[in-house]
């Protein structure tokens, strides 16, 4: 029998709509740039690279109505809404959410500037907001997808518009890690990132799926 020297932390988990069981956590890959126009925003070439990844903690995640901190060390506070992927068994996506990439634009700039990783940027506490998952097919293969903030538009667009689809952004994540169960891929954010504070009401969707609320303590 295993004993611990202090009790393990409690399995992350997304519910599922229409179904008691739930969704365990296991790790958080994201995928960056996948919208021509949001590459073109942050400065970079939308032509169609290679996918490049970064990851979350598994309990960065915020769910079942969670509102997210505002968080320490950064004056910068960024929203961009995603597709969410949820893989299992064999590698397969299964289900689908609405989620949320914090980001601390400024430590995201100075890494970028100097070279060195994001995670303090985009790995942090309670930096990834995510809705209940649907399970089975994307209902709007090229659906809208959009955010608001204090009910005003932030970003809005389709689908249809990522350079890599969610089948090839699976496919190239299986070739840099093996996919188990658990893992769920960010698909990337379209154009018109912006600043939150604390105070903001934060409504993110994507068509044919649970909506994501937040205000952000």
């Amino acid at each position: 029998m295993i004993s611990f020297l202090f009790p393990p932390a409690p399995a992350v988990s997304l519910p599922v709509v229409g179904d008691a069981r739930r969704f365990p956590v296991r790790r958080i890959l994201c995928v960056g740039q996948n919208y021509a126009a949001h590459a073109r925003e942050m400065g970079n070439d939308p032509t169609r690279q290679a996918p490049f990844f970064f990851s979350k903690p598994a309990d960065a995640i915020v769910t079942d109505g969670g509102d997210p901190a505002y968080p320490s060390a950064t004056a910068n506070l960024h929203y961009e809404v995603e597709l969410v992927a949820a893989i299992g068994e064999g590698g397969a996506i299964v289900g689908w959410a609405v989620g949320v990439d914090l980001t601390r634009r400024d430590l995201q700039a100075q890494a970028k500037e100097k070279g060195r990783p994001w995670d303090a940027a985009k790995g942090f506490d309670q930096s990834a907001p995510c809705g209940a998952l649907t399970l089975g097919a994307l209902p709007e293969p090229e659906g809208a997808i959009a955010i608001t903030v204090n009910g005003e538009t932030k970003q809005s667009s389709t689908l249809a518009e990522m350079i890599w689809n969610p089948a090839e952004i699976v496919g190239k994540a299986g070739e840099l890690w093996a996919l188990q169960p658990g893992d769920l891929i960010f698909t990337g954010t379209p154009e018109g990132v912006g600043p939150l504070v604390a105070g903001d009401a934060v409504e993110a969707t994507v068509a044919g799926l649970e909506t994501l609320r937040f205000t952000v303590r």
